[in-house]
């Protein structure tokens, strides 16, 4: 964690809206992002409505949105992300040597080509905001224009989330891993 504590910290239950306690009331315990997020009704309102597709939505498989946000959440040094996206990504068919092999990237020997064109397409855009042309022509050949678009928009919500949570210390919920042990620094 990049923060030992939360500069905004979770909203209690009873401080909540009423139009954020109708969306997260009977769910269980709502995690720190949402509650964190709860201090903006509006924003969380307009917020869950584009990550809710993002997330669920999307044309992506399961496991190969779960590779693309692990990798933006590595990326962008949030533990966070990297842990919560841990737990989700095993339930999507990630094993727990493909999530550590997230940390290495595109590079690591391992990974079959649609995996390291994931990998490779997620890093372009974090590091220049683009898709190279190499990439781009890999992408197109597996995947229609929708779903390329939904990986465009998957990476940008993960990581814009992925600020948020770093420069608001949101916390590790209880039971989330945060990033794998053995793994080197974010790069």
């Amino acid at each position: 964690m990049r923060l030992d504590t939360p500069r905004v910290p979770p909203l209690p239950e009873s401080a909540w809206d009423p139009s954020i306690a109708d969306r997260l009331k009977g769910r269980g315990t709502p995690p720190n992002v949402m509650r964190t997020i709860a201090h903006h009704p509006q924003l969380f309102k307009r917020w869950s409505v584009f990550g809710n597709h993002v997330f669920d939505k999307s044309t992506l498989p399961a496991r190969e949105r779960e590779l693309i946000m692990l990798r933006i959440g590595w990326r962008c040094r949030s533990a966070y992300e990297f842990g919560q996206h841990t737990l989700i990504g095993r339930r999507c068919g990630l094993t727990d040597v493909e999530i550590h092999r997230l940390t290495l990237g595109s590079e690591a020997s391992e990974w079959n080509d649609l995996d390291r064109l994931l990998v490779q397409a997620t890093d372009e855009l974090h590091d220049d905001c683009f898709i190279s042309q190499p990439t781009w022509d890999g992408l197109a050949a597996r995947y229609s224009t929708e779903q390329i678009i939904d990986l465009v928009f998957t990476v940008g919500q993960y990581a814009l989330v992925s600020m948020a949570l770093n420069t608001f210390g949101v916390q590790l919920d209880e039971g989330v891993p945060g990033f794998p042990t053995g793994a080197g620094e974010p790069a």
